[in-house]
């Protein structure tokens, strides 16, 4: 159960591991001088041959040992942290790395929850692999020939004996590998699914709660907790039965060589020192072998483990860009096609145009591909066919960085983090003063509110709970507008708020696009009446493009949608009267 290429991706481990064996092999050597001395001193005694000094000196060698074990095991735990420490942090820097690498379309190849999972419960089971399951690994292959060498030198037989039964530990566990490799492949796999239900069911509670669907999904969390249960128990079983085993092997070899030693001793082969030495020592044969043992279950969850973060490092990484979005930074899509599933195409060969300094909108009803297409141009999405370019650049040649330091995409669910309002604001640009924070904020009418809170130090709850959901999206577009790029996105960002902060934030909307290139997605027609282009889309196809006065007089699809949104608002404005 040696994997190499795990250790050579953690080498700053060598050395500790090293240095705990080294540690392991001293407190043997203390151990065999104590039981040494203590044997001879019985014999001398047993023959009334010892004296004071003899006594003094055993004493002497008896305490030194038990001081110097007492040092080495205090050695070994500082080792095994050591090696553990250098575990968690070289493992998830490469797993970080690796998202870095993978970039904002990591999501495309590799769910979150597994990457959470693998990144903490798999790495913790490295740490224990690391720190303990590899030094027992070297020491118990080295005990043992220590042990035959200097048994040797009191009596052979018993030696051989002892040393001959140690190999049928490992053989044993070797028997139930296999076996036990696909269980623990299996419980992984569980596992990885448990937490994925779990994390959904957690994330959609409201939901849940508001639709009275919480009883049926808690039942389907007791079927999946259920499985891992099984499976559980299936690990433990197995985990137990290899250990019974490892200890009938381990105390019938330890009562083969003291029956040796007895026999060699009864036919005067042996002294009373050399047997009761045999004796004493015949446990620590098998002790290292049998400690290893039970970490065997350890190693199989972190080989097991090992296996899950080698297929997240290992997933092909996009071809390093070296491009950079152009000054003229317009963007041109020709017969874009792409597909979530092979057998359902989202974008059905669209051509879209956007040029530097417009106001594009982009509308439809839902599903029709809008935030597909905004997605895609945001680099989320790479697995796309056809053409785009930005400024004459083809996106594909467009290194991530440079894509979104100049184009900034606000959604309805654009995050913000517990902390304070200085720092969510610093995300869109870290160097900025706060005369400009105040001066954004005053931009999407957050000022005032935050003058009677706390100001900029203002706390945010997780997700910025205690915001109103207007007051999320003006701090969202405020963090926007910080981040002054060239292109932005607007992605239903006056979705599901209140009227005052939709106004409140188009107007901030219209404003920037008179000195950006500004691309509005809205399900609100209204919204997208004075853009200087809107495309029109349905089931993946753009079906009409122009301006407002152009789609309304061609009475298509545009104008069906229009008369029916406005006949809509109409009557709830004479309701409400």
């Amino acid at each position: 159960m040696m994997n190499k290429r795990l250790i050579g991706a953690v080498s700053e481990s060598k050395k500790y591991i090293a240095g705990n064996v080294a540690l392991q092999w001293c407190s043997l050597a203390a151990n065999i001088a104590m039981i040494g001395v203590i044997c001879q001193l019985l014999e001398q005694m047993y023959r009334g041959s010892a004296g004071s000094k003899d006594l003094f000196t055993a004493v002497v060698i008896a305490i030194s040992a038990v001081v110097i074990q007492f040092v080495c095991n205090i050695g070994c735990a500082r080792m095994g942290y050591l090696s553990s420490r250098a575990v968690k942090k070289i493992l998830r820097e490469k797993i970080y790395q690796k998202l870095l690498q993978l970039g904002s379309a990591y999501k495309e190849q590799v769910q979150t929850s597994e990457v959470v999972q693998v990144a903490v419960e798999g790495v913790d089971q490295l740490e224990t692999y690391f720190g303990a399951y590899l030094p027992r690994f070297f020491y118990a292959m080295l005990a043992p020939l220590t042990l035959f060498l200097v048994l040797c030198f009191v009596n052979v037989p018993p030696a051989i004996v002892l040393l001959v039964c140690v190999p049928l530990i490992p053989i044993a566990i070797a028997a139930v590998q296999t076996w036990a490799k696909k269980l623990l492949s299996k419980y992984w796999n569980q596992y990885t699914a448990l937490g994925d239900t779990f994390l959904e069911n957690l994330q959609g509670l409201t939901t849940l709660k508001i639709y009275q669907a919480d009883a049926f999904k808690n039942r389907e969390m007791n079927a999946e907790s259920e499985k891992f249960r099984r499976i559980t128990m299936k690990v433990l079983t197995m985990q137990l039965n290899s250990i019974t085993i490892m200890d009938l092997i381990a105390y019938g070899g330890a009562a083969a060589g003291i029956v040796m030693a007895v026999t060699q001793f009864q036919a005067g082969h042996v002294g009373l020192g050399g047997c009761l030495a045999i004796i004493l020592l015949a446990a620590d044969f098998f002790i290292p072998m049998r400690q290893l043992g039970s970490f065997f279950h350890i190693a199989m969850n972190g080989m097991a483990a090992s296996d899950k973060i080698f297929r997240l490092l290992d997933l092909p990484e996009p071809e390093q860009k070296t491009g950079s979005v152009p000054d003229n930074c317009s963007i041109c899509c020709q017969n874009l096609h792409f597909s979530y599933e092979p057998e359902r195409e989202i974008l059905k060969g669209i051509d879209l145009s956007f040029p530097k300094g417009s106001f594009t909108a982009i509308v439809g009803e839902s599903g029709c591909g809008k935030s597909t297409a905004a997605s895609i141009l945001m680099g989320r999405n790479r697995s796309y066919v056809g053409s785009i370019a930005v400024g004459g650049v083809p996106l594909s040649e467009i290194s991530e960085e440079s894509l979104l330091k100049n184009f900034t995409y606000v959604s309805h669910q654009s995050y913000l983090f517990k902390g304070t309002v200085r720092e969510n604001l610093r995300m869109g640009c870290p160097d900025a003063g706060e005369d400009s924070m105040w001066n954004v904020l005053e931009q999407v009418n957050l000022a005032d509110f935050l003058r009677g809170e706390q100001g900029l130090d203002t706390q945010l709850a997780e997700k910025a709970s205690n915001l109103s959901g207007g007051q999320c999206q003006r701090l969202a577009l405020a963090r926007a507008l910080l981040h002054d790029s060239p292109v932005y996105f607007f992605d239903e960002a006056t979705s599901n708020i209140d009227v005052e902060s939709e106004n409140d934030i188009m107007t901030q909307i219209h404003t920037l696009a008179k000195t950006k290139t500004v691309i509005l997605i809205s399900h609100r027609l209204a919204n997208v009446a004075d853009a200087d282009r809107i495309y029109v889309m349905d089931s993946g196809r753009v079906v009409e493009n122009g301006t407002h006065e152009q789609l309304l007089s061609a009475g298509s699809y545009y104008a069906r949608l229009w008369n029916a949104q406005q006949a809509l608002e109409n009557y709830g404005r004479e309701a409400l009267a």
